[in-house]
């Protein structure tokens, strides 16, 4: 046990897309994973449960794909990505993890004996899945099923039924563990619920593309350290190049948020004493 300073290391990022049926959730984890991988598809794989939806959009490139047969268990998953561990690959791409958690429901209810004991069961297996996805050393997209349900939205005078998600098909608490969650909605524009990059944090809604993929590849390759980065808000000679550091740290807006303010008040005040300076020293050539 070793305390240490905390630094930004290059990361291995943990990524979840939830929708409903339609949203776009496998073509969407297509092109974040071109992007984390920098274009280069061979590196990309797609474990697939989706009764061969990843071949749907194999046109965007040479991407690899494994099938997953039933049963759906945590030990299958975990063995088809030590498979793309070994094989090499830099993106995991699972679609979707919804089928391991229906399978765990399926066991469960044909449980005999007490059913809050047999949890005792089932828990420690799907967190050896979790685990698993967790630690892996590549980057991992996960999608989710989302519970869907219908709402009348009125549109030109007319109520058309709209399908609206509800709740992830998985165990409850599950976004907790990924350090980004997209919400794709069924016209598949996404808003981040849960951003620990800081890059889509109250950003309005987008439509995912390779660049996305890009932006978080570029954020896991930096290693800036909170030293480093006091020392260059220190060094900051305007307050427009101070705001582009604020803007291309977004994981240190809010534990350096008080050097950021105290150096733009200094810029601040130093702002305005130059330009009174410059009033009387024009009203003295003026006279």
């Amino acid at each position: 046990m070793k305390l240490i300073q905390s630094s930004k290391k290059n990361t291995k990022i943990k990524i979840a897309l939830q929708s409903i049926s339609s949203g776009g959730k496998t073509y969407s984890a297509l092109l974040l994973a071109k992007g984390l991988s920098d274009n280069n598809f061979s590196k990309v794989a797609i474990i697939d449960t989706e009764n061969c939806s990843a071949d749907l959009y194999a046109h965007l490139g040479g991407y690899n794909v494994l099938k997953i047969e039933p049963p759906f268990s945590p030990e299958n998953y975990i063995e088809a990505i030590e498979l793309c561990e070994k094989a090499g690959m830099e993106v995991i791409i699972i679609d979707s993890i919804s089928h391991c958690w229906e399978y765990l429901l399926e066991v469960h209810k044909n449980m005999p004996g007490n059913s809050f004991t047999n949890w005792g069961k089932i828990t420690p297996r799907h967190n050896a899945f979790v685990y698993k996805l967790l630690r892996t050393n590549a980057h991992i997209i996960s999608t989710m099923r989302v519970k869907q349900d219908y709402v009348l939205t009125q549109k030109n005078g007319k109520f058309i039924p709209e399908k609206v998600g509800l709740r992830a098909i998985q165990r409850s608490g599950i976004d907790y563990e990924f350090t980004l969650v997209f919400d794709i909605n069924s016209k598949h524009f996404a808003v981040a619920s849960k951003d620990r990059t800081g890059l889509f944090l109250g950003r309005p809604e987008f439509l995912i593309n390779t660049s996305t993929g890009k932006r978080l590849l570029d954020w896991c390759n930096s290693t800036t350290n909170a030293e480093d980065l006091k020392k260059e808000i220190d060094e900051c000679l305007s307050i427009g190049d101070l705001m582009k550091i604020y803007k291309n740290h977004p994981n240190f807006q809010h534990s350096l948020k008080g050097s950021f303010q105290s150096k733009k008040n200094q810029l601040e005040t130093l702002t305005k004493t130059l330009r009174h300076e410059n009033i009387n020293n024009t009203k003295s050539n003026h006279k």
